[in-house]
């Protein structure tokens, strides 16, 4: 399967690394950088996927259980990670996502195939201010590497509101209450959600009791890049 993955997406990656311009490989970066990629390491909570000192559930994890069902992260959101996906969202570099759903799909190679594959999706007003979604272009490249459709139509953006990144830590699950829409049943799927970086989590979150309450059995987010906790 990885030979398969690696040949499939070297077709489409840019010959040119995308951090320093080297003669780029297998993910659009070449074995420098790519051996650069801060992968996750030590033990990390197996629900939100934060470092913990023993793998056990977090403190937070315990204290406010998250409606998702665990997430699978490929990077931590530290440089050079955070150069590639603001290139991708604020740039409009598309190689960019190719590159990101490159790290995502090596990290999923061993996950079971979920029933639904759902982009987070963004509201209109983003779509049309941005002319893509960032989430859907990692999706639909990690996707083809093991032949998953996606189906970004099953839940919707309602509304805007602020940007998480320029909300304290704090103000984000307020910022995102009710602006998720779900009118299919799902009763008894499994829906894996793909998004770029997640931090506090509470856009999965919100995402995930939506699902739900449409009844899916399982919600399990699909991560490029997990940020540090503070300290």
């Amino acid at each position: 399967m990885l030979t398969h993955l690696i040949r499939r997406i070297r077709s489409v990656m840019p010959r040119a690394c995308l951090l320093c311009g080297a003669s780029a490989e297998a993910f659009g970066l070449c074995d420098g950088c790519q051996e650069a990629l801060p992968e996750p390491a030590g033990p990390r909570c197996p629900r939100c996927a934060s470092p913990t000192p023993t793998a056990s559930l977090c403190g937070r994890c315990i204290r406010h259980p998250p409606k998702y069902d665990y997430v699978i992260s490929a990077l931590d959101y530290i440089a050079p990670v955070d150069f590639l996906v603001a290139d991708l969202k604020y740039s409009h570099n598309l190689a960019a996502a190719r590159t990101l759903a490159a790290q995502l799909a090596l990290r999923l190679e061993s996950e079971p195939y979920p029933d639904i594959v759902l982009p987070m999706p963004i509201a209109a007003s983003r779509l049309r201010e941005r002319g893509f979604n960032q989430a859907a272009e990692i999706a639909r490249h990690a996707c083809a590497a093991f032949g998953l459709r996606l189906s970004p139509g099953i839940a919707q953006r309602v509304s805007a509101g602020v940007s998480q990144t320029a909300l304290p830590w704090a103000d984000r699950a307020r910022n995102v209450r009710g602006v998720f829409r779900c009118r299919v049943d799902l009763a008894g799927q499994t829906v894996a959600v793909v998004d770029d970086v997640i931090t506090t989590g509470a856009t999965l979150n919100e995402l995930a009791s939506v699902l739900k309450r449409a009844g899916a059995a399982k919600v399990v987010g699909w991560i490029v890049a997990r940020t540090p906790p503070r300290h």
